[in-house]
């Protein structure tokens, strides 16, 4: 497969509606990350190669690497004020750059504890999908890997490094949110509820 086709794959996986699969297998996500990860991999080898040859240029492209977070309590996200530029004034996911030799999963609870001042274990985020549109962010070429976590309903928050302020909104309504991540939060709440009601399922079983 080629990069396009893991994106493909990945986006097949990841941002179809869970309502029509049925009970939601652990594989299922785990395969779903893979490919995700994959289609990362492909996408930058891609940008970051060079053709060679006298009717070729050399093309590069510099990829920024980031992670979001969709925090769940209860039916409400958590959502960051953005105090800069782009988007500033807007609501969006806690998230941001994925540091040298981190995971892009450590990068997401490193980022939501320190615009939040909410800490959750890397381990207990799954991932949601990957968003790579070329024109997804202003600055240039940004890559985020996505991911969710559910904390308690007494879980609280506060605003830290980069937000000017904390918004718990409701999950299925959260408002104009900046970049795609919109998109993001649709994504996360069918699988939020799709995973819901494999466990209820379950324990009727």
């Amino acid at each position: 497969m080629n990069a396009a086709e893991y994106r493909a794959a990945a986006e097949r996986l990841v941002t179809k509606d869970t309502a029509s699969w049925g009970p939601i297998r652990l594989e299922d996500f785990r395969k779903a990350e893979i490919l995700a990860q994959l289609a990362i991999a492909a996408a930058t080898s891609e940008t970051a190669g060079a053709h060679t040859g006298s009717d070729h240029t050399e093309t590069f492209e510099t990829i920024r690497y980031t992670a979001d977070v969709v925090c769940i309590r209860g039916g409400d996200v958590l959502v960051i004020e953005r105090g800069w530029d782009p988007h500033k004034g807007m609501n969006a996911l806690p998230g941001g750059h994925v540091d040298p030799g981190e995971s892009s999963r450590a990068a997401a609870a490193r980022e939501l504890l320190e615009e939040t001042g909410v800490q959750v274990d890397a381990s207990d985020l799954t991932l949601v999908g990957v968003w790579d549109a070329p024109d997804r962010d202003p600055r240039g070429r940004y890559i985020t890997a996505a991911y969710t976590v559910t904390v308690p309903e007494d879980t609280t928050a506060h605003a830290g490094d980069d937000a000017v302020a904390i918004r718990w909104v409701p999950l299925d309504t959260p408002g104009a949110l900046a970049f795609d991540h919109g998109q993001i939060v649709a994504t996360a709440r069918r699988q939020h509820l799709a995973c819901g009601r494999a466990i209820s399922t379950a324990r009727r079983a």
